[in-house]
Order: C-alpha cells, then structure tokens, then sequence
C-alpha cells in the first residue's frame, strides 16, 4: 500500500516492482508504465514518452547496474493522475550525474546513457549516486501542470514481502496550515489481514480532526478494535514553532536526521487496537533542514546517513528510496517515510 494524503499533497500508490536483470524485464516495465499513463488519464503522446523513459532507465540497469529494481507508482492530485517511477541499483554509482546527463556523454560501467532524455521528458526529476554504493533515480510524468510543492516534502516507498501481494504496511500524510502530519504503521503479521488494518488505520488518519499526534494515535487504537491490530507512529513537524512532535506505539522506528547526525525518538510497547498501557507525545527541537524518518521493523535500523554524499540535498523520494535500497529486507513487509523541512 501506498501513501494516501489529504487534498493538499500528492498522493502516491506503489504499483508494482520490477527486478530488473534481463531484457525480458525491459519490456515488461514498460508495458506496465504505459498501460498504467493511460488508466490515469495521460494522452497516447504523453503515455509514448512515459515508456521510452522506462526502456532508458530499465535498459541501463540490464548493462550496467547490479541488482537493479524498478518501482511503478500512480501519483494523484486533486483529481490529476501521474506516473512516477524509482529506479534503484547497488553499483557502480556514477561520479558526476550533471555531465552524464548531458547528451552524447556515457562512461562505461555507469547509468549514464539516457538520463538527459529521462530529464527532458520527465516533469521533475531527481538523483543521485555514490561511487560504490549505486544510484536512485525518480521521474515523475503529468498531463499536465500541477500544484506547487507543498511546504513539507514528503514521501514514503512500500514494499510487500516476498511471496505475498498485499503490503501491511503503510503510511499516510496530511498538510496543515503549518507544516504536516505524517502515520506509519505495520500491521500485525502479513497479507490481506495486515493490509485490512494498515488501510483501516490510514483511512482513520485521514478521516479525523487534525489533533496532536497522541491525541490522533487514542483515536486509532479505539477504533482499530476489530482488526488484528499494528503498531505505528505519527509524527507532526510544525514548522512556524520549529518543533517535531511525536507519538508511537510499538516496534516503529523514528528519528531526525541533521548534518549526518541521528535522534532517536520515543516510541512506546504496544498494540494499537489491542494493548496500549501509555501513549505519550514527545516534543523535540526542529532545526533547519532537518529530516524526519519513520520506517517498520521490515527494515533494519542500521543505516548510516552519513555514508551518502549531500544526500540531503535531494528530494524526500529518493532520500526514502536510498534508505529502503540499503536496509529493506525481503522476508517481511516494508515501509519508511520522509519528512524533509524547510
């Protein structure tokens, strides 16, 4: 499952993962992307430059990548559709993405080759690279114009795990007028049942008043009764106070990340629906430029921000992409998300 939001941001569903190893997979992705343009609504012109961008990436993950993926999104905006795809690999990385984008250029052993076409076609776009570790890539394709960005870039990736079709995991996020409420959880187990709790939790989220995290967080627990129950944190930047609240119960992982620096912050034990002997909101000091990250036990909390060069420097979706490359893991359900302030 992917991100639902409120009607002020985007929201984005994970459509479908492409292991991209061979040129058969080319095809495929392709094929996806475009039949995809067309159910959102993209004219044939639009949906055509959708899938050569698609052949670009994915064929150079096929030549020149090590474990490459291909994620397939639908992003929606006030009634808008969107096609966005995140192209990960694990090496070699390319030194310079400015000078491998321009046209003519492509070193051997990089993802060089078609990425001034991706940028070109694309609405926005967005990468990078680190020598040794490999590359993220994000595109995103509309109709036509769309909103400016809101103030808090956010974004989240889902991953179901192996051998299962739903994800019980998920995440949802909500502008407020001074900054944004942000809800990850992870439903009990896997499959359909964990995903039914994971969506009941999100539509709660998106449904109730604006309140304070804990407050927010009281409201699913008693409303989550009747399903199998999860864990989860909601976390609030408000950026006119310069403070992140937050409120978590159970196996979540929450932190800020600042100049490569990481706080942990506070979650409780506990099943939201179930079991829940204290929820508690804690406020912590929001900085400029500061990132908010959540993420399920799906992935481990061994990343290090300080291994990705000027990471920071770049959108919320593939700073979330980078970390989901690196510490996701395939026996169980994944997500993380990404709060990037001002």
């Amino acid at each position: 499952m992917g991100a639902l939001t409120g009607d002020k941001t985007p929201s984005a569903e994970d459509v479908a993962w492409f292991h991209i190893d061979e040129p058969s997979t080319v095809g495929a992705a392709r094929r996806a992307a475009t039949t995809l343009a067309s159910r959102l609504g993209l004219s044939d012109a639009r949906a055509a430059e959708v899938g050569i961008a698609v052949t670009e990436v994915a064929t150079n993950l096929v030549k020149h990548a090590r474990d490459g993926t291909l994620l397939l999104r639908a992003v929606r905006w006030s009634g808008v559709g969107a096609v966005e795809f995140v192209a990960c690999d694990h090496g070699p990385g390319v030194a310079n993405l400015v000078l491998s984008g321009r046209d003519g250029q492509s070193t051997t052993g990089t993802l060089g080759i078609g990425l001034g076409a991706i940028a070109r076609l694309s609405s926005s776009y967005d990468a990078h690279s680190v020598p040794g570790l490999g590359t993220v890539l994000a595109a995103t394709f509309w109709g036509r114009d769309h909103p400016a960005a809101p103030l808090v870039d956010t974004a989240g990736v889902t991953r179901p795990m192996t051998g299962e079709t739903v994800c019980g995991d998920a995440y949802a996020v909500r502008q407020t007028a001074n900054g944004v409420l942000g809800l990850l959880c992870d439903g009990l187990g896997h499959g359909p049942l964990a995903g039914a709790a994971a969506a009941e939790a999100v539509r709660l989220f998106l449904h109730t008043p604006p309140a304070g995290p804990a407050e927010m967080l009281r409201h699913l627990h008693a409303g989550l009764r009747a399903t199998r129950g999860l864990a989860a944190g909601i976390v609030e930047m408000d950026i006119a106070a310069r403070v992140t609240r937050f409120a978590g119960l159970g196996n979540v992982t929450a932190a800020l990340v600042r100049d490569q620096s990481r706080r942990g912050m506070m979650t409780h034990a506990g099943i939201v629906g179930h079991g829940a002997r204290r929820i508690a909101e804690f406020d912590y000091e929001l900085a400029p430029r500061t990132l908010v990250v959540l993420h399920t036990d799906g992935m481990t909390d061994k990343w290090d921000f300080g291994r990705y060069r000027a990471l920071a420097d770049h959108g919320a979706l593939v700073i979330a992409a980078t970390l989901f490359r690196d510490a996701a893991v395939r026996r169980d359900d994944a997500a993380v998300l990404v709060a990037k302030g001002p």
